[in-house]
């Protein structure tokens, strides 16, 4: 039923359907870690939150980098010009870097939530936003 229901929805979206389950898997992943450290080191260090995104951002985005070309988006698109591809990713990375400090400018910094609030959005909204825009100009 499932291998009928894969085959009848056609190539590429079967293969964007694989490639969103894997940025799933390892972005999931990476993006526990990134919200976790974000908060531990916030929370456990007395790390002004904003400084603790950037610390942990400057970390997974090596991290991520190799997990998403190497597994997410491994058969997707060209595999030559790297360092175009590694100036898209920046840019890419970048701009849910900047979403997520928003997250917590709004949420820690103007509501004076606690640490951990921005941790959800971070979880549930950036990555959409990162998957989308990886799998349209970083790995295409």
């Amino acid at each position: 039923m499932f291998s009928s229901a894969l085959h009848s929805i056609g190539a590429e979206r079967r293969a964007m359907l694989f490639q969103l389950a894997r940025y799933a898997f390892a972005g999931f992943a990476i993006t526990l870690a990134v919200a976790a450290s974000y908060w531990a080191i916030s929370e456990y260090l007395s790390v002004d939150p904003m400084i603790s995104l950037t610390i942990v951002f400057l970390f997974f985005s090596a991290v991520s980098y190799v997990a998403h070309g190497a597994f997410s988006f491994r058969d997707h698109g060209a595999r030559d010009r790297h360092h175009a591809r590694m100036g898209r990713f920046l840019a890419v990375n970048i701009l849910g870097f900047l979403v997520n400090q928003g997250f917590i400018w709004t949420l820690v910094k103007q509501l004076h939530g606690p640490t951990w609030w921005p941790t959800i959005p971070m979880i549930f909204v950036t990555p959409l936003l990162t998957f989308w825009l990886h799998r349209r100009f970083v790995y295409s």
